[in-house]
C-alpha cells in the first residue's frame, strides 16, 4: 500500500481550496444581489478578494504538483489539455449568446428604437478609429504568443521570454486603450438596446483579456523561473490557447460591431 502506484493517473492530495472557492463564490453572489437591490454591503469586495485568494493558492498548489513534485503525466498532461478545450468550448458559448442578442436586436430593429440599427440617436464610436488600431494591437499579440511558443520548442528561452513579456505589455496597452474609448463614447450602458450589448460584448470580451494577460504574466514569470520544457509546457499552451480564442473573438467584434453595426 505504501509503494507507487500502479497507474499513470494522478491523484492529486486532500485540498481545501474547493470548499474555501465555494463560499467565495457564494460571498460574491449574494453581495451582488444585494448591491442589485441598492443594499450596501462588504458582500462584493470581500467575495472578489477570497476568489483571487482561492484561485491563487489553488494554482500554486498546481504548479507546485507540475515543476517540483513532477505529478503531471503524460495521461495528466492530456486531462489538462482536454479540460482547457473544453473550458474554451464553454467560452465560445458564452460569447454566442451575446452575438445572438446583437444580432436579434440589429437585423429586426423595433419601433421602439425607430426600425433602424443603429438606433438615430446613437453615435457609434469610429470604425477605423480605436477599434482599429486596438485589432492591429491584438493580432501584433497573438504573433508574439506563437512566437514565444516555437521559441519555447525549440529550447530558446530568451526568446520565449521576451515574446511573452511583449505579449503582455500589448494586452495591458489594449486595455488602456479601450479603458480610454470607453471614457469618450457619446452612451451610457442603460440608454437604450444598442449600448447594452454593445458593452456587455466588448466588455467581457475586455475582461476576459484581462484574464488572458494575467494567465500570460504568469507564464512570463515562470519561464523566468526555467519552469518550462519543450516537453513539459501544458501551462502555457493552456494560456497561449486562450490568448488565440480572445483574438478571434475580439476579430468577430470588430467585423459585427464596429463594422457591420455601424454601416
Amino acid at each position: 500500500m505504501s509503494g507507487k502506484p500502479q497507474h499513470p493517473y494522478h491523484l492529486v492530495d486532500p485540498s481545501p481550496w474547493p470548499i474555501i472557492g465555494a463560499f467565495a463564490g457564494l460571498l460574491f453572489s449574494v453581495g451582488m444581489i444585494l448591491y442589485m437591490h441598492d443594499i450596501t454591503t462588504w458582500g462584493v469586495p470581500i467575495g472578489i478578494a477570497a476568489i483571487v485568494f482561492t484561485m491563487y493558492g489553488w494554482w500554486k498548489d498546481v504548479i507546485h504538483e507540475a515543476h517540483f513534485q513532477k505529478a503531471h503525466s503524460v495521461e495528466a498532461r492530456t486531462g489538462l489539455r482536454m479540460g482547457m478545450a473544453l473550458f474554451i468550448s464553454s467560452e465560445v458559448m458564452f460569447f454566442f449568446a451575446f452575438f445572438w442578442a446583437y444580432f436579434n436586436a440589429s437585423l429586426f430593429p423595433t419601433e421602439a428604437i425607430g426600425g433602424i440599427w443603429p438606433p438615430s440617436d446613437i453615435k457609434t464610436p469610429h470604425t477605423f478609429d480605436l477599434p482599429f488600431l486596438n485589432t492591429l494591437l491584438l493580432l501584433l499579440s497573438g504573433t508574439t504568443v506563437t512566437w514565444a511558443h516555437h521559441a519555447l520548442l525549440e529550447g530558446k528561452r530568451d526568446q520565449l521570454i521576451k515574446g511573452l513579456g511583449f505579449s503582455v505589455l500589448l494586452g495591458i496597452l489594449f486595455l488602456g486603450l479601450q479603458a480610454y474609448e470607453y471614457a469618450e463614447l457619446a452612451f451610457g450602458f442603460k440608454d437604450g438596446i444598442y449600448p447594452s450589448v454593445f458593452y456587455m460584448a466588448t466588455g467581457f470580451h475586455g475582461f476576459h483579456v484581462i484574464v488572458g494577460t494575467i494567465f500570460l504574466a504568469v507564464c512570463f514569470f515562470r519561464a523566468r523561473k526555467g519552469h518550462f520544457t519543450p516537453n513539459r509546457h501544458v501551462g502555457f499552451e493552456a494560456a497561449a490557447w486562450y490568448w488565440h480564442f480572445v483574438d478571434v473573438v475580439w476579430l468577430f467584434l470588430f467585423v459585427a460591431v464596429y463594422w457591420y453595426g455601424n454601416a
